[in-house]
């Protein structure tokens, strides 16, 4: 466990049952940003076990506080056992932060889903005073869920939960601090900076070749297509889709270079062993990069970031490798809608591959578009006035 403070007598307590990735760089991003916030932290291990136990642990560690106005906890944490455990912390305005949710959260079979984790998100929600979520998406599918996912219970079911928390509902984006790439990128990412928007139906009727004076035909545009996957390596993520898609490029005998990144873990699905194998003539970079240069050079380098989610209540790897030049490719489900124009989305398998075919036949489409996105909007810089407001002890 692990308790740490900024400042004078703390204002605001942060708590997070499982301080690890996404998870960890909010809580370190509003300790480091804002004033008067005291940290009290649980190792990011053994996630089942975190949300089943930590308010009690948290309980006993959690130290008083007189000064505390504000209680801030993502949803792995159960707020009602920790608001039972301490009665001084129920004064406090109670903020849940949602990262994901468990109602909805994708399992390889609907048996193996524990009532008991969607369960908990429920009563925290009812005891907290906001409920954050990352998008919309993250909010609507949760509330849309509960009457359907209390009818598990075999009787006397609690009704209309919905319509408590629906008021206290917000949706905050989650805060993205994106770097300066400007030194990583390419000359032809630079020289896109300024260039006017080219049009969707670039993708479905390719323009005429340009001109050998054009800077896209320069050095760039002789290079094979770099798709980059810099997603999870779990079953969550369908990685059989990706690399299915990818294996019927290669039996056409387009040409293009791949990038996998991201985390691995214990289980890590099979299919990328043998990926690795199938592909391996196309492969610049396999495996994750802890080093956030790394990465991020790595990113800049790619033209194509796909994702083929299942499950994504946000997608921050998406929008990095937006912010570092490429064209992304997303399903139309889940949040994508909500942050990528239609022209990025794909809603069937055969769409995906079509795309990807124009692609890697004219890679020059990729390396001249402005993606339209604003990846402004969902950083820190833009979202901290609202962070603030909402950690503030006023209503």
């Amino acid at each position: 466990m692990s308790l740490s403070q900024e400042g004078g007598a703390p204002s605001v307590l942060l708590v997070e049952a499982f301080y690890g990735g996404s998870h960890k760089q909010l809580i370190d991003l509003l300790q480091s940003h804002l004033i008067g916030c005291s940290a009290v932290t649980l190792p990011a291990k053994k996630w089942h076990w975190r949300a089943r136990t930590a308010a009690l642990t948290l309980s006993q560690t959690i130290p008083t506080c007189p000064s505390y106005r504000v209680l801030f906890c993502s949803s792995v944490l159960n707020l009602c056992e920790l608001a039972a455990l301490r009665p001084d912390l129920t004064r406090l305005k109670k903020v849940l932060y949602f990262h994901e949710n468990q109602l909805v959260y994708p399992t390889r079979k609907d048996q193996e889903r524990d009532f008991q984790y969607g369960y908990n998100q429920v009563l925290s929600c009812l005891v907290a005073d906001v409920v954050v979520f990352n998008s919309a998406f993250n909010m609507n599918s949760f509330l849309s869920s509960i009457s359907s996912f209390m009818k598990k219970i075999p009787d006397h079911r609690p009704r209309d939960l919905d319509q408590l928390i629906r008021p206290k509902c917000v949706v905050l984006y989650y805060p993205v601090q994106f770097p300066d790439v400007s030194s990583l990128l390419p000359k032809h990412k630079l020289l896109r900076q300024a260039a006017e928007p080219s049009h969707v139906d670039d993708i479905i009727s390719p323009r005429p070749e340009a001109s050998p004076s054009d800077p896209s035909s320069c050095d760039s545009a002789e290079k094979p297509l770099h798709i980059v996957w810099p997603h999870r390596w779990e079953h969550d993520k369908n990685p059989e889709l990706f690399f299915s898609s990818l294996l019927k490029l290669k039996e056409k005998g387009l040409k293009f270079h791949l990038s996998v990144l991201g985390e691995t873990f214990t289980d890590v699905p099979e299919v990328f062993s043998e990926a690795r194998r199938q592909l391996d003539a196309h492969i610049l970079h396999w495996g994750f990069l802890s080093d956030k240069s790394s990465f991020l050079s790595a990113l800049c380098e790619a033209d194509v970031v796909v994702s083929t989610a299942k499950h994504e209540f946000f997608g921050v790897a998406m929008l990095e490798a937006v912010h570092c030049g490429c064209f992304p490719l997303c399903p139309n489900a889940l949040v994508y809608p909500e942050i990528f124009p239609a022209e990025y989305l794909y809603s069937t398998p055969e769409q995906l591959c079509k795309k990807l075919q124009r692609l890697c036949r004219r890679p020059d489409i990729a390396r001249r578009h402005v993606v339209k996105v604003d990846t402004s909007s969902f950083s820190w810089d833009a979202l901290k006035p609202r962070y603030q407001a909402l950690l503030s002890d006023g209503p």
